[in-house]
C-alpha cells in the first residue's frame, strides 16, 4: 500500500487558496503543485517534485484543501519492455510425437508423469511451451520448475514472450514485497504459468494440470541444509498424483533412477534424439578429450592443452565465442607452506581455505570465513608459500594473459551477488561484448548461445574422485551439459576436455553423447553395490561442539539401532558407520554420520526417538 495525495477541493479553487497562502510558501507550492495533476500522485514523488515535508502535507489535510489515500501497488519483477510475443513454431516429427503423448495425458485428466530425454538443443522448450497452451486451453494452469535462478532471465523471456503477462516468476532473489504480490495474484488465479526455483513447487496455482521440471536431474532440486528436507521433484509427484495433474521430467541427461523407473514402465518415455538446428542434419559437437598426463610429458605445464590453446586462438580470431568451464570458484584451492607443509585452514570448518584474486583474501567455500593471506607462515614463520590449486579467478587472469586481445566475462557465485548480475552477464554474452565466458557450473545449463562455437572444459576431474557413489553420474551430467553449449548456430562447435582419466566411463560417455552406453555401465554399478535405484538410502547426521561427545552419541544411536532392527525383526537394512562427515567440523560444529541401506527406511525411522542434533536426511543426494 502507496500513500497518494490528491486535491480534496476543485483545482480553480485550490488555486485561489494557494494565492491566499503568502504566509505559507510550502503549503502554496504543494498546493499548487496538486492543482496541476490530473490524478492522485505518489507521496514520495510529490515530496520529491516540491521539496515539501510531511508537515506541509498534513496542514493541508487539515484545512480540507487535500486528502490521503492508500493505493494498492503491485511490483510486476518481468519487465516486458523487451519481449515480443512469439507464435508457436513448427515442431520436428519427434518433437510432435512427444507433444501429442503429452496432450493425451492431459486430455485423460489424471496423473500421469512423462520422461522427456532430449539430447541437448533437441527443441524441449518448445514442447514444454505448446504442452502449457494446451493446458490453458483445457482451463487449467500450470507451474515451471528451473534449477538455477541463472537460467530464468531466458527461460522467462521465452515463457513470457508466448504468455504475455501471464506468467509469475517466485525464486530467492526477489525482495520479499515482489514474492508476496506474487503469490497472492496466483492465489488468485491471475497468471497461467508460475516459472521459478524448487519451492515455486508450493506456489498456490489453482486448477493445477502440468508441472513441468526442466534439467530434473538437477541437485539443486533437493533442498539440504535444513529442514524440510525436501526434494522438488518427488514434491511435484505427490501433488501430481493429489490434483490429478500431468508432470514432465526433462533433461539431456535424465537422474539414473528417473531413467530406471522410465524403463520399468512407471513413467512414460519420450525421446528427442536429434537437434533442431538452423540447418540439415544432427549438430551435436565433436568432443575431443586430451590426456593431460600427456601434455606434462611433452612439457606442457599450462592451463591449457596445446590441442585447447590452439582452438581458443582461432576462435576469437574468427570473431565466434568461447565458454571455458571449471567447475571450481577462486584463484587457488589452498595455500601451503613450501618448508613445513602447513595449510591454512578455516578456523569454523575442516576445510582449507581459497584463494580470491579480486578481494586478495583467503575465503571458506562452506562459512565464508575470511582473512588477509599472511606474508609468512603462522607455523613456521618462514616466506615460502605457495598457491596451489585453480579456481575461475586464476584461469581468468591466465586466459588474460595466454589472449590479451580476448574480452573476458567470468560468471561465478563471487560476482553474481547483486540482484540482476545473472541477467547482466547473460545479456553482456549474448550482445557478443565479450569473447570468451569463464565459469562455473552455471554456464553448463539451459544458454542458447549460437556464437559458441568453441566449449573448453579445463578440468573434467573434480567430482570423479568423490568418495560418493553419484560421482561418475554427476561427472556425466555436468560434462553433457557444457558440451551442449556448443555449436547451437549455423557454425556448428567444438568441445575439447581436459582431463586425467581418459578412460574413465562418464568421461568416455559425455564424450560420445551416449546417454545408454553410460547409464547400462552405471546401472550395473548400482545393481551389484545395492545403491538407489535398488535400495533406499537414509542419512543420519549428528553434530556438536565437542568432538568426542559428538562420536559417542553416534555410536549409542548405532547400537539403539541395532537393536530395533533386531526386535522388529526387518530384514534387509544395513547400517553404515558411524565415522566422521566428509567435512568433519561445518561453522564450528563437529559431524558424524550413519548411514542406512533399505527400503521403507521412513517408516522405519519416523516413530524413533531421535534426541536433538541429529539431522535425518531421507534419499540424500549425496553422502559427502
Amino acid at each position: 500500500m502507496v500513500p497518494y495525495l490528491s486535491l480534496a477541493v476543485a483545482a480553480s479553487e485550490a488555486k485561489e487558496e494557494a494565492a491566499n497562502l503568502s504566509k505559507a510558501p510550502k503549503q502554496a507550492s504543494l498546493l499548487e503543485y496538486l492543482s496541476r495533476q490530473n490524478e492522485p500522485v505518489p507521496w514520495a514523488e510529490a515530496r520529491e517534485n516540491t521539496k515539501c515535508s510531511k508537515a506541509t502535507a498534513d496542514a493541508l489535510v487539515k484545512k480540507g484543501l487535500a486528502r490521503f489515500q492508500e493505493v494498492e501497488v503491485r511490483r510486476e519483477p518481468i519487465s516486458y519492455k523487451d519481449i515480443v510475443p512469439s507464435p508457436p513454431l513448427t515442431l520436428t516429427s519427434a518433437q510432435k510425437s512427444a507433444f501429442e503423448a503429452i496432450k493425451s495425458g492431459l486430455a485423460g485428466g489424471k496423473a500421469q508423469t512423462f520422461l522427456l530425454h532430449g539430447v541437448t538443443g533437441s527443441g524441449k522448450t518448445e514442447v514444454y511451451l505448446q504442452a502449457l497452451a494446451e493446458t490453458v486451453k483445457l482451463g487449467k494452469k500450470a507451474i515451471v520448475l528451473v534449477p538455477e535462478i541463472a537460467l530464468t532471465p531466458q527461460t522467462i523471456e521465452r515463457f513470457a514472450a508466448r504468455f504475455p503477462h501471464r506468467v509469475a516468476v517466485l525464486h530467492s532473489k526477489l525482495s520479499l514485497g515482489e514474492q508476496f504480490d506474487e503469490w497472492q495474484r496466483i492465489r488468485n488465479g491471475d497468471f497461467d504459468v508460475v516459472i521459478g526455483s524448487r519451492s515455486a513447487i508450493f506456489a498456490p496455482q489453482p486448477d493445477l494440470g502440468l508441472i513441468v521440471i526442466d534439467e530434473e536431474p538437477e541437485w539443486t532440486y533437493k533442498q539440504q541444509d535444513k529442514s524440510p528436507r525436501y526434494h522438488a521433484r518427488d514434491a511435484a509427484l505427490k501433488l501430481a498424483s493429489l490434483s490429478g495433474a500431468t508432470v514432465v521430467l526433462g533433461s539431456a541427461t535424465p537422474d539414473i533412477e528417473s531413467f530406471y523407473h522410465a524403463q520399468k514402465g512407471d513413467y512414460r518415455l519420450l525421446q528427442l534424439p536429434e537437434r533442431v538446428t538452423p540447418y540439415d542434419g544432427s549438430a551435436l559437437p565433436k568432443v575431443e578429450i586430451v590426456d593431460m598426463r600427456e601434455e606434462l610429458k611433452a612439457g606442457n605445464q599450462s592451463l591449457f592443452s596445446r590441442s585447447l590453446f590452439q582452438a581458443i586462438g582461432q576462435a576469437t580470431a574468427n570473431k565466434e565465442q568461447v565458454i571455458l568451464f571449471l567447475n571450481r570458484r577462486g584463484a587457488a584451492s589452498f595455500i601451503q607452506c613450501r618448508s613445513c607443509g602447513f595449510v591454512m585452514r578455516c578456523r569454523r570448518c575442516d576445510v582449507p581455505l581459497s584463494y580470491h584474486l579480486t578481494e586478495d583474501r583467503l575465503v571458506c567455500h562452506q562459512c565464508n570465513y575470511n582473512i588477509k593471506v599472511p606474508e609468512s607462515c603462522p607455523r613456521c614463520g618462514r616466506r615460502r608459500i605457495k598457491f596451489l590449486g585453480v579456481g575461475t579467478q586464476r584461469l581468468e587472469q591466465e586466459v588474460g594473459y595466454t589472449f590479451p586481445q580476448a574480452r573476458l566475462l567470468r560468471w561465478d557465485s563471487d560476482v553474481t551477488k547483486g540482484r540482476y548480475a545473472h541477467d547482466e552477464i547473460l545479456a553482456k554474452f549474448r550482445a557478443h561484448r565479450a569473447d570468451i565466458l569463464i565459469g562455473t557450473q552455471m554456464v553448463a545449463k539451459g544458454l542458447d548461445l549460437p556464437l559458441v562455437t568453441l566449449v573448453g572444459v579445463v578440468s573434467a576431474d573434480t567430482a570423479i574422485n568423490l568418495p560418493d557413489f553419484r560421482g561418475g553420474e554427476r561427472t556425466f551430467q555436468l560434462l553433457s551439459q557444457v558440451a551442449g553449449r556448443a555449436g547451437r548456430g549455423v557454425r556448428g562447435g567444438k568441445v575439447i576436455i581436459q582431463t586425467y582419466a581418459p578412460e574413465h566411463y562418464a568421461i568416455r560417455a559425455a564424450a560420445e553423447h551416449d546417454y545408454a552406453a553410460f547409464y547400462e555401465q552405471e546401472i550395473d554399478y548400482r545393481r551389484q553395490l545395492h545403491n538407489p535405484p535398488f535400495s533406499q538410502l537414509a542419512g543420519l547426521t549428528y553434530s556438536h561442539t565437542n568432538d568426542a561427545l559428538c562420536q559417542r552419541e553416534a555410536e549409542r544411536t548405532k547400537r539403539f539401532l541395532d537393536q530395533e532392527i533386531a526386535s522388529q525383526g526387518i530384514a534387509g537394512i544395513e547400517l553404515i558407520g558411524p565415522a566422521p562427515a566428509f567435512i568433519h567440523r561445518l561453522r564450528g560444529r563437529f559431524r558424524w554420520q550413519l548411514i542406512l541401506r533399505g527400503a521403507e527406511l521412513s517408516s522405519f525411522l519416523s516413530p524413533l526417538p531421535l534426541p536433538p542434533g541429529w539431522a535425518v536426511d531421507i534419499d540424500p543426494m549425496g553422502l559427502v
